[in-house]
């Protein structure tokens, strides 16, 4: 910890203490509750996106459960920050709900719609009441007519998925009514989970490929994220693993084989569009005759108005036109959108679905400065610069691009590590494998570069690689911005600072004590060679100067330096 911080309201939403000391009976719902619970949903999800769209195997195994989950909060959230701040629960609720289903993604992305309709209905039943409506209240009626209204929306419900959690959900939610709000909330989370867990054996697909439902584990996000605004505590939960292997192949299943009772090889598009200006009676014909052309049909609707209700519709099938021209003849259809699974796989893929890589090895190394591009670049890797930040889908193409079998990256700290497993997700093909070693640092990358041997068998390298990075020790010396209280103490704007991976461990007004005391630090538990990574501001004076203390404190210490030119840091350090 560099520095003490105040976290922002979305990172870490305020807890709401009075919903953990009083009676479910006794609490009214705070409007800005549902804020921070819309806000921590969305955070939430962006954190296991990748998770999520791992397990997604059913009902089409087209790794983006995650992604339209998180597209369809963010819609919801996107609606919120444009209304009023002052806007009562009534308000807030149908906007989140309007928000949703307005911008509903995929067959998951629907569904959890419907939970968010489900709430705002029990919002405006509880504003019909002589009482303030409680939490509580909210939770019972909103999570029981959201779990009914979920499964009308589908056409062939099964059991094992979202809506089997949902309703897990619904029924602790009834049982705790009368519990504080905190018990409550964990007691639906946690119900939640053990639904979840349940899954697995619950649909043949799932037990296949040994995963639980994708669906299922986003709305225990959502769970999990009413914990933490009500109680201002996280729940703890297990990685759930995936079974796809990149470009959305299950395993145990070959392409276009069926991958369960509600998906096959015969539904080679998912269409999706909103529907208003309709009668509600005619919803039961369109939905007759989505099922008479595809599957899994879900049809999902705001009912804040019924002269002016919505409603998002989905369905996979072979005839798309036909899909949407069924939207046409009972109302106004808007925000048409067709995906082709195949055209999908094949982009996930880099487009050699169908061919052989043309590479059989290649080396990705993320890094900052043209000399240290071209350090690496010299050592046989490819090289992708992160001067100016770098994005997921930037890496990701870069490796698609390589066009290669087996591609090692070293992403050297650019991006946290669930970016890094969305990267390798959208990389890997059933022709690409993707290794991602665990370098935090340039100087830990050159060290994995030291022992790359093209000429062994490819995991062989890279177990290699990732034992000599992880064997490297790392530091770099920065200059402080501002006053910060670190580990080391306070420091001063253009303080020198040695940290340790992220930790200030030196704080000294002089660059040469700074560098000598950080190598005196990462030597204390002994090695044999020093790599210096110079940056753009450190002189040849300075690196001298470091050569010289290195030969009278550590005698018998090789040290080597190289110029590298990044801009953020005087230079990095490497003890091997």
């Amino acid at each position: 910890m560099t520095q003490n911080t105040v976290p922002s309201p979305q990172s870490v939403p305020p807890q709401h203490p009075q919903a953990t000391r009083d009676s479910g009976s006794s609490v009214p719902v705070d409007p800005q509750l549902l804020r921070d619970w819309i806000a921590t949903c969305v955070a939430g999800l962006d954190e296991v996106r990748g998770e999520i769209n791992d397990l997604n195997v059913f009902p089409i195994p087209d790794s983006d459960t995650g992604s339209n989950m998180l597209h369809t909060m963010t819609a919801a959230l996107e609606a919120l920050q444009a209304l009023d701040d002052d806007a009562d629960l009534l308000a807030v609720s149908r906007t989140i709900a309007e928000g949703a289903v307005g911008g509903a993604r995929g067959n998951s992305g629907v569904i959890l719609s419907q939970v968010m309709v489900g709430l705002a209905d029990a919002a405006e039943l509880g504003s019909d009441a002589q009482s303030a409506l409680t939490f509580n209240a909210l939770c019972v009626t909103g999570l029981r007519m959201a779990s009914l209204g979920a499964k009308r929306a589908v056409s062939d419900p099964m059991e094992g998925t979202v809506l089997t959690v949902l309703r897990a959900g619904a029924a602790t939610a009834a049982e705790h009514a009368a519990d504080s709000p905190a018990d409550l909330a964990r007691a639906v989370a946690d119900s939640c989970a053990e639904a979840l867990d349940a899954t697995t054996e619950q649909l043949d697909v799932l037990a296949r490929s040994g995963v639980v439902d994708a669906g299922g584990r986003g709305l225990l996000v959502l769970m999990d994220s009413l914990v933490k605004v009500v109680t201002g505590v996280s729940a703890r939960r297990r990685r759930y693993t995936g079974a796809l292997a990149g470009g959305g192949d299950p395993i145990g299943h070959a392409i276009g084989e069926p991958c369960g009772d509600g998906g096959s090889d015969e539904t080679g598009f998912e269409v999706m569009y909103v529907l208003d200006q309709t009668a509600a009676e005619q919803i039961a014909e369109l939905r007759a005759a989505l099922d008479a052309i595809g599957e899994a049909v879900v049809i999902v609707g705001d009912s804040s108005d019924a002269g002016s209700e919505r409603f998002s519709v989905h369905v996979h099938t072979d005839a798309p036109g036909v899909a949407v021209e069924a939207g046409l003849e009972r109302g106004r259809v808007s925000d048409v959108r067709i995906s082709c699974f195949l055209l999908d796989a094949f982009r996930a893929s880099g487009g050699t679905e169908g061919r052989l890589p043309t590479r059989k090895r290649a080396v990705v190394a993320v890094v900052k400065g043209d000399d240290a591009a071209e350090l690496f670049a010299a050592e046989g890797a490819t090289v992708v610069r992160c001067d100016g930040g770098l994005s997921a889908d930037v890496l990701a193409a870069a490796i698609i691009e390589l066009d290669s079998a087996h591609v090692v990256v070293m992403a050297n700290g650019a991006l946290p590590a669930q970016e890094l497993l969305n990267v390798a997700a959208s990389a890997r093909s059933r022709h690409r494998s993707v290794v991602m070693l665990p370098t935090a640092s340039m100087a830990q990358a050159l060290a994995a570069m030291a022992v790359h041997d093209i000429s062994r068998p490819a995991d062989d390298d890279a177990y290699a690689m990732a034992e000599a990075a992880a064997a490297a020790k790392y530091g770099s010396v920065t200059v402080a911005s501002e006053r910060m209280l670190t580990f080391a103490g306070m420091c001063e704007p253009g303080d020198l600072l040695g940290k340790i991976g992220d930790d200030v461990l030196v704080i000294d007004p002089d660059r040469d004590g700074a560098a000598a005391a950080l190598v005196d630090l990462l030597m204390a538990t002994g090695g044999e060679l020093i790599t210096v990574l110079a940056g753009c501001d450190l002189t040849e004076e300075a690196l001298e100067k470091l050569e010289e203390h290195v030969r009278v404190h550590h005698p018998g210490v090789e040290l080597v330096s190289y110029r590298s030119g990044q801009p953020d840091e005087l230079m990095q350090i490497g003890v091997e």
